[in-house]
């Protein structure tokens, strides 16, 4: 589960059934992941110590790397190296069994995730999300008709006014993960386009909107984002004069 000022925030003011909802499942996507392999100690490395020379060779080897299972593989953090190694006929170096661990980037279909948008482009906005980036299409930001301003670095929204700019920060849902080779290949689609996405103050709006005390341009504000997630009311029997 996600922790620190950016959930604690959230978690603060969940005391109704909306502030339940609204800080949501929020997972931070991170994960240890303990690994076992071979690594070829070359006569180079036979000065420096067995535990950082295979440390040194598995950064070379995993590091930025993709796995189908693990994801996206940042950072080798320890790792346990047998001493006792093998040799093999016309090879000069030792092989030694180590265990290790792994910081990885697993992102998982419709998890909620955090980040920080990097970049405006004429089709949408790309979020730093762990390791990578993430695209947040126009279409996936909010019901409202957008204007991009790559220049300005600015996302406009033409009835609600809200804005999204480099640097802010945005939650949003994970719609398409496609992983790659490297780090590099990887393709992710975000969404901010249902209730309680988006900024902080737009979350903020949504909640107070839906208890009733938002002034009215932000609760229409929240009302057009939610539009497709809720059903159209009946209209109210118009009342005739002389008729009860």
């Amino acid at each position: 589960m996600q922790t620190g000022p950016a959930r604690g925030k959230i978690r603060a003011i969940c005391h109704t059934k909306v502030h339940k909802f609204a800080a949501g499942a929020c997972r931070v996507v991170f994960s240890i992941s303990t690994l076992v392999d071979v690594v070829r100690i070359p006569p180079s490395l036979f000065g420096t110590t067995l535990k950082k020379a295979a440390i040194n060779i598995l950064k070379e080897k995993y590091e930025s790397m993709i796995n189908a299972d693990l994801g996206y593989i940042i950072m080798i953090l320890d790792a346990k190296v047998e001493e006792m190694g093998k040799m093999i006929a016309g090879d000069g170096g030792t092989f030694h069994k180590v265990e290790f661990n792994a910081l990885t980037f697993y992102p998982k279909l419709q998890e909620i995730i955090q980040g920080e948008i990097v970049d405006i482009t004429d089709f949408g906005a790309f979020v730093r999300i762990g390791p990578t980036d993430a695209l947040l299409h126009l279409s996936q930001v909010m019901d409202d008709y957008l204007k991009s301003d790559v220049k300005a670095g600015l996302i406009m929204a033409n009835q609600s006014g809200r804005t999204l700019k480099v640097g802010s920060t945005i939650r949003a849902r994970i719609t398409a993960v496609s992983l790659g080779k490297a780090a590099a290949m990887g393709k992710i689609g975000i969404t901010c386009r249902q209730p309680f996405l988006g900024t902080a103050e737009w979350i903020g709006e949504e909640i107070a909107a839906a208890e009733g005390n938002a002034p009215p341009d932000k609760k229409k504000a929240a009302a057009q984002k939610a539009a497709p997630e809720q059903k159209k009311a009946a209209p109210e029997p118009k009342k005739v004069a002389g008729v009860k």
